[in-house]
């Protein structure tokens, strides 16, 4: 007797919650590779990115998002917009929060938002690892209260605990649907723009506290050198004051050869091709304000 085979369940899950939740660590948890960039300062990721995930069961096109945050810029304007918006038409919203405090203004603000939404929601209480259990069990019964939720999952999006299940639940809610993406897609982002952020992820590593996370990164130019069999990438760093342009390139360049030196190996990493980088640092005063300097370095509203 022939066992039935499944339907093809494909269709789009939102990834929301505050900044600095570990949304993108779940993700490239998830997918088994890095596509989303990380670190440990406040609004990481700036613009929707769309993550592919495809198995046997289906295929998820995973929105990640800007953090919640309040605006205080432009740019923090367009970050909500692009947050808000993946809200809508989506199959699935997957919600990511602290394992302790209290619920704050920023998911007070995501549950009014889903209260006028008719689409299932996963909460994932991540980072359960620096908590005891019985503080879990009252974190998962307070936010119960809160919201009808489809499933409530508790994970470490950096140890990978509980991510399996979570593709599971969201899989058991798609509908069955086509093949948006060739299986080996893991992002629809163009390789330009995946090098321009892993550039700035490894200036805000390497900077720490020294610059605040006012800095973008523009790709002046990106060639392929078929003599060297390598990409030629051209960057700037672009900074909102002279002394941040200082600290970045640091005492006789030390820094941004710092900086430079792991952005390039991640990009290797991820195009598997040699790489030859060069930076720049530019200083920009108040681009997170200026509508033309945004759209220049790709955080256009036109786009959403």
């Amino acid at each position: 007797m022939s066992e039935t085979k499944q339907p093809f369940r494909s269709g789009f899950a939102a990834m929301i919650g505050r900044t600095n939740v570990g949304k993108s660590t779940f993700l490239n948890t998830v997918l088994g590779q890095k596509i989303a960039i990380t670190s440990n300062k406040p609004q990481t990721t700036r613009s929707r990115q769309h993550a592919v995930y495809t198995d046997e069961r289906g295929q998820i096109v995973f929105l990640d998002t800007p953090g919640i945050h309040k605006a205080k810029t432009k740019l923090g304007e367009y970050m909500i917009t692009v947050a808000d918006r993946a809200l809508r038409d989506v199959d699935v919203i997957v919600w990511m929060v602290e394992p302790k405090g209290p619920i704050g203004e920023g998911e007070r603000h995501i549950l009014k938002q889903l209260e006028t939404i008719d689409v299932p929601v996963i909460l994932l209480i991540n980072k359960i690892d620096t908590v005891p259990k019985e503080d879990l069990l009252a974190r998962i019964a307070m936010y119960a209260k809160e919201y009808e939720f489809a499933e409530i999952v508790p994970v470490s999006a950096l140890k990978g605990e509980g991510t399996d299940e979570v593709v599971s639940l969201i899989f058991d809610r798609l509908p069955e649907g086509p093949m948006y993406y060739d299986e080996d897609t893991v992002t629809d982002t163009k390789m330009r723009d995946l090098a321009a952020e892993f550039i700035r992820e490894k200036a805000l590593k390497c900077l720490k506290d020294e610059v605040p996370h006012g800095i973008a990164v523009a790709i002046e130019q990106m060639t392929w050198n078929e003599e060297g069999n390598r990409y030629d990438i051209d960057a700037a760093i672009i900074c909102e004051r002279d002394s941040h342009k200082r600290i970045i390139i640091g005492k006789g360049g030390e820094m941004i050869k710092k900086i430079g030196s792991a952005a390039r190996f991640e990009i290797e990493r991820m195009a598997g091709e040699h790489v030859n980088l060069k930076l720049w640092v530019k200083v920009r005063k108040g681009w997170r304000d200026n509508d033309t300097w945004l759209r220049d370095f790709g955080y256009d509203r036109k786009n959403l």
